[in-house]
């Protein structure tokens, strides 16, 4: 293949007519992520592929391993895998923090079989599900000295006879003798790095992946409930890594910072399959990634010691680093890359003010296999989140479930096709291998996003919110993000999150949620007054605003809305049954991805004026009467 061919000028939105009029089966595209890797390590066999720093006080200390070294130890992890009988349809499930061993056995599960990361921090009965759903019976996980959490939840999923293997993984750059493991009747255990010592080096065992193969299983949905696991080809990971690697933001010396975890795709596409093209090092961060508040402190000398180009990390990590004085020489950073949740304007403006270095916006979903717009540093969008992708298409339809399209530049739900969507959730497995299932979000090879979006006449989309996330106030459909852009624009407001709240006579109205800056006199009413003057739309402004020490977050740190939604519901409900005595115990909790709501009563109370109460809220609720 020509660099000419593989490489087309993309620096410019106009470019895309013109990338598109060569198939994307004439780019010569690695055939999976393997194939990927090894073209990479004859390419430039001595250069460095890795640095990873065993933690955010230590990067001083990395581990570096070239490009050569990787293919290696990819070899040796996948040989181990082949030998304990993992096939090119069996799963291989992974729950670590990131290191060193985890980012190498990552992609050797998809040389072996199918990658399944899996986050440790997820319920032991959620983390059983997805174990029984994608088949995995090897999992790869961190042992007692790198997350001693991670490794007691791993033996006892083991315990309970979900588990034929362990594998564990040390921290980076561990020395001396590991910890004694300890036995589980029916379970091989064992430490990777020591079993793999004498796998051999130059070839893999077993047969090659092919593009059309499973390549990794991604658990999606939120952090409660039992998540989706969405599969990727070997083909959808490749192609949206070269989608990434042909902008002109990626050059060879372009050093990129990795800090998401590994189970989120971002971590995977991003910073570890799309450097790989190009020949480009990634500096990975500790284990605690972007959740380790020393990082923060440390992470501008991070910058210039490494010389770091490029990041991918969610706004709450852009909103801390403005926070923090610049104390070196950042003039390496040119493309911070900022997805997974909106990025508020507030963030953005702080952000560029603070370092001189516009953030660069991008749209994905784990459905879409990661990334599928971006903006351009130098084109200036407010309010876009970018451009599509070469090869990927979007069209915005109506959200009746017509799939008629709307008009061009009127808001309705945006629908993705093209090589990186998906071949459906994995529902089970069949002798065959895993089963999928579109689950009504494919329809006619278009992916149903769940977003709401307009898209203007050069193709860059505007997000007006997820469907789900709509705030519907007597029939009037609000946007949290106007609420929130307006709270954010307060000087002593953080981070702010706006969430409907049940209302018996509009259905639902806004409320909102906020963290303030250290030593902030501002108070909730100061806040209530302020949205009112600024949310353009009256119907918008929050009935009430609350002030937490901190909102919740998942585990790759996008903003949790749930939980908020449950504090809203039990609040309001202890408002309307306050006066009816006999009352008990007033909750809301979070069930899969809805909130149910339970009032307990004592037996003497007024069960049928409670029940007329209930009633009027639209919300899921159970009447429990106490014995």
């Amino acid at each position: 293949m020509t660099g000419r061919l593989l490489w087309p000028d993309y620096a410019r939105p106009v470019d895309l007519a013109a990338i598109e009029a060569v198939p994307l089966e004439a780019r010569g595209l690695p055939e999976s992520t393997y194939a990927l890797l090894a073209r990479a390590a004859a390419r430039w066999p001595g250069r460095t592929a890795l640095t990873v720093l065993p933690d955010a006080g230590r990067w001083r200390e990395p581990v570096c391993r070239t490009f050569a070294e990787v293919l290696s130890d990819v070899h040796r992890y996948a040989n181990v895998l082949h030998d304990l009988g993992v096939r090119r349809g069996d799963a291989v499930a992974l729950m670590s923090p990131n290191c060193a061993e985890l980012v190498t056995a990552t992609l050797a599960a998809q040389v072996a079989g199918i990658a399944a990361p899996v986050g440790g921090a997820l319920s032991r009965p959620h983390l059983a599900e997805l174990l029984r759903r994608s088949g995995a019976r090897v999992l790869v996980t961190a042992g007692p000295e790198l997350a001693p959490a991670t490794w007691d939840t791993a033996q006892a999923l083991a315990r309970d006879g979900l588990l034929d293997v362990i594998l564990v993984l040390r921290p980076t750059g561990a020395a001396g003798a590991p910890e004694p493991l300890p036995a589980i009747d029916g379970v091989r255990i064992g430490y990777l790095g020591e079993l793999a010592a004498a796998e051999n080096p130059s070839a893999f065992a077993g047969d090659l992946p092919r593009s059309s193969d499973l390549a990794a299983m991604f658990h999606t949905g939120g952090t409660t409930g039992a998540p989706k696991l969405a599969a990727h080809t070997h083909a959808n990971e490749v192609a949206d890594a070269w989608m990434l690697a042909a902008s002109d933001l990626f050059e060879q010396e372009t050093v990129v910072f990795a800090a998401l975890p590994l189970f989120h795709v971002n971590a995977l596409v991003v910073t570890l399959l799309a450097p790989l093209f190009k020949g480009q090092t990634a500096v990975w961060a500790g284990p605690l990634g972007y959740r380790d508040p020393r990082l923060y402190s440390q992470f501008w000398k991070i910058v210039e010691h490494h010389r770091i180009a490029a990041m991918s990390a969610v706004p709450t990590v852009y909103a801390a680093l403005a926070q923090i004085p610049v104390d070196a020489d950042i003039s390496s950073l040119r493309f911070p890359m900022v997805g997974a949740s909106p990025l508020p304007a507030a963030v953005r403006d702080t952000f560029q003010a603070h370092t001189g270095t516009t953030l660069i916006e991008g749209y994905g979903l784990t459905e879409a296999t990661c990334a599928t717009a971006r903006t351009f540093p130098d084109v200036s969008r407010p309010g876009s989140v970018g451009q599509r992708l070469p090869y990927q298409q979007v069209r915005v339809v109506a959200a009746d479930g017509t799939w008629e399209d709307v008009p061009a530049g009127q808001t309705g739900l945006l629908a993705i096709s093209g090589p990186t969507v998906f071949p459906g959730y994995v529902i089970g497995r069949d002798e065959n291998g895993p089963v999928l299932d579109g689950l009504g979000k494919l329809v006619h090879g278009w992916l149903d996003t769940g977003d709401l979006a307009r898209i203007d006449e050069d193709r860059f989309i505007y997000l007006a919110g997820r469907a789900k996330d709509l705030i519907i106030r007597g029939g009037h459909n609000i946007d949290p993000a106007v609420i929130e852009d307006a709270l954010l624009a307060h000087p002593q407001v953080t981070a702010a999150v706006a969430v409907g709240c049940p209302d018996v006579h509009a259905g639902e109205v806004p409320v909102a949620y906020v963290t303030l800056a250290s030593g902030a006199s501002v108070t909730e009413e100061d806040l209530c007054d302020w949205a009112r003057e600024r949310v353009p739309d009256p119907a918008g402004a929050p009935k009430a605003v609350t002030v937490l020490d901190e909102l919740p977050v998942t585990a790759v740190g996008k903003l949790y809305k749930l939980p908020l939604r449950a504090d809203a519901i039990r609040k309001e409900l202890r408002r309307a049954l306050d006066r009816i005595p006999g009352v008990h115990v007033i909750d809301a909790a979070i069930e899969g991805s809805s909130i149910v709501a339970t009032v307990k009563i004592h037996p003497s109370a007024q069960e049928d004026a409670v029940r007329a109460i209930l009633g009027r809220f639209a919300i899921d609720w159970r009447l429990v009467v106490l014995p």
